[in-house]
């Protein structure tokens, strides 16, 4: 989407911005007994399972208590199929924001919750939830992938400057008005769509923003390519389903894999930053044909220097090798527990490692679990 696509699509109505019919009461109930035989002091399920029956009928909703918003919250992450470190789930905190649906009291919230998970840089998870989609009126939504996303500008020449997997939300950011300094490292703003469907962009303040600066420990070179990233990667562009009860705003963050998901994807994929021949040069290899290996040394070089540049910096992440040791713990457990589970193979695994890793080497099961967190099935223009 270029920047006219993204001034027409953001002037025109949007007829498809429909209420929900009302909850589905087998849903409902499946969730309830669900939380109350893993919650057995939490009173009297068949009481409230008539209470939601009531309400459904006589609302077409219904309103989860804190408690079951919390382990709804929890056990989503729990069957997140993608992730792979969810062995600490109980420990997830959960914001219930619920009253909250303006956008100015939505992204106050979120910037909350971003100095909480910052802690900083001793990060702690969290997700916020927002007011849900209704029969009468649709919650709140956040464009952005993540809070915290780098900019990327076209550039005529066909290239870009900054993130390319965020061009298109900087076309549409750019068309609401804002002014990006023009650099490779700019955070985009908080574009949160209301229940009428306009938009609202909120720049996000420097001081809300704890950046790693990306050093190696063995190359004094590797400064001068001016790498960054934020410390915190909050989810912010999926919904929580619990229940029969959708929550589209609901922005939820763990901790960085920081060798992997930094270093090797968000620094090395081509289609991203692209720092791979750059940290070949400096390492001074051969470039000149991909038997050499020159790729696999040097995505390994800029996984070293994030995962150093993060423990210098005292912010917590993971490495790739631990993580997956972890992630086995995780699959014995629910294993042991006789629970339904699931896992995306191709995306536990981590990009650098492989078969050295625990995880490679075995299948898992991935059924679609609920509650748990989903895409929109409406996904805007060009996310």
């Amino acid at each position: 989407m270029n920047l006219a696509e993204a001034l027409r699509w953001h002037r025109r109505a949007r007829p498809e911005l429909h209420s929900f019919g009302p909850v589905d009461l087998a849903e409902a109930e499946a969730f309830l007994r669900a939380f109350y035989a893993e919650c057995p002091g939490a009173g009297d399920c068949e009481a409230r399972v008539r209470a939601v029956r009531e309400q459904v009928a006589g609302t077409g909703t219904y309103d989860h208590t804190g408690e079951e918003l919390a382990w709804a919250a929890r056990v989503a992450w729990r069957h997140a199929a993608r992730c792979s470190g969810r062995l600490n789930w109980r420990t997830l905190r959960v914001l219930d924001r619920r009253w909250a649906s303006r956008p100015a009291d939505v992204f106050a919230e979120v910037m909350s919750h971003l100095r909480k998970a910052t802690n900083g840089g001793r990060i702690r998870s969290y997700i916020t939830v927002f007011a849900p989609d209704t029969p009468d009126r649709r919650g709140p939504r956040i464009l952005n992938g993540q809070v915290l996303r780098y900019a990327g500008y076209r550039r005529p020449n066909g290239g870009f400057l900054g993130d390319p997997l965020n061009a298109e939300l900087t076309d549409l950011a750019i068309s609401l008005g804002w002014e990006g300094r023009g650099t490779a490292f700019d955070i985009l703003p908080l574009i949160i769509r209301d229940a009428a469907g306009q938009l609202h962009p909120f720049v996000v303040p420097e001081s809300e923003v704890l950046e790693v600066p990306i050093s190696h420990p063995d190359f004094s070179w590797f400064t001068e390519l001016e790498l960054k990233w934020h410390a915190v990667p909050v989810i912010s562009d999926m919904y929580l389903d619990a229940g029969g009860i959708r929550y589209p705003c609901a922005p939820f963050n763990g901790w960085y894999q920081a060798d992997s998901e930094i270093g090797v994807r968000n620094f090395g994929d081509e289609g991203r930053y692209g720092m791979l021949p750059a940290v070949a040069a400096g390492m001074g290899l051969d470039t000149s044909r991909l038997s050499t290996l020159w790729t696999d040394r040097a995505v390994v070089e800029l996984a070293v220097a994030v995962q150093h540049s993060f423990q210098a910096a005292g912010v917590m992440a993971t490495d790739h090798q631990s993580e997956m040791q972890r992630f086995i713990r995780f699959a014995e457990a629910e294993e042991a527990a006789g629970r339904p589970w699931c896992a995306d193979w191709a995306w536990v695994n981590p990009p650098v490692g492989g078969s050295t890793t625990p995880a490679w080497h075995r299948t898992y099961p991935n059924p679609v679990l609920r509650p748990g967190f989903f895409r929109h099935e409406d996904p805007l223009p060009g996310f």
